[in-house]
């Protein structure tokens, strides 16, 4: 158990220490197969996803209509949404091989390769919700632009529904690009919430609740 915490901690330092995208897709192909099982495992406790998934179907008739899972990974949202009786679902990531995993789920519509740091192959108003776990983190997606771009994909009086790891709100700009938006009326923060990442002593996360008031 300890060598394998040890291996499980590694890989998680080293995502956290990824430079630039092409780390990060390196890294994730390589973890891919075991991603579920390492996080899974007591010593991680990772609820993030669950914590996600739960905010989103408190949404109502919202987490009834189509969802982007954006940064899906193998899938841990969306099997969360799922089990809560979502059942239009799609996924997007930059690993093609955390998107396989995805697939064999069954439960995502269509799944695809994103950049979430560039702007995103969807039309506007496509989603009434987005959810975002486990990629505004160190080393991965910043606020600018995968925020406004969550924004433009949602319908009016949809919601963005994403963890950011708190290590990062403040000195990643977190916080004032959601207050940007906002003060531009393209949405109404609802809920910014301190909340557990990995449960415990672990990581902890703001838990971003955001509204579509507006357009860009």
């Amino acid at each position: 158990m300890a060598t394998q915490v040890l291996s499980e901690n590694k890989l998680l330092a080293e995502a956290r220490n990824s430079h630039n995208k092409e780390d990060c897709m390196k890294l994730y192909d390589e973890w891919a197969a075991t991603y579920n099982e390492d996080l899974a495992d007591a010593s991680q406790e990772y609820v993030a996803p669950f914590l996600v998934a739960q905010a989103a179907l408190k949404l109502s008739s919202y987490a009834k209509g189509s969802i982007l899972d954006a940064g899906c990974g193998t899938g841990l949202v969306g099997q969360a949404l799922s089990r809560g009786g979502a059942t239009i679902i799609d996924g997007a990531d930059l690993s093609p091989a955390m998107l396989k995993v995805a697939e064999k789920t069954g439960i995502y519509r269509n799944l695809m390769v994103c950049d979430l740091t560039q702007p995103i192959d969807k039309p506007d108003e496509t989603y009434d919700i987005v959810t975002c776990c486990g990629t505004f983190t160190h080393g991965h997606v910043g606020p600018n632009p995968a925020l406004r771009e969550f924004a433009r994909l949602l319908k009016k009086n949809g919601f963005i529904v994403a963890t950011i790891l708190d290590d990062i709100w403040l000195t990643g700009g977190f916080d004032i690009e959601v207050e940007r938006l906002e003060a531009e009326g393209l949405v109404k923060i609802v809920s910014v919430d301190l909340a557990d990442y990995r449960k415990g002593p672990g990581d902890k996360a703001r838990l971003i609740v955001l509204e579509k008031t507006g357009f860009p």
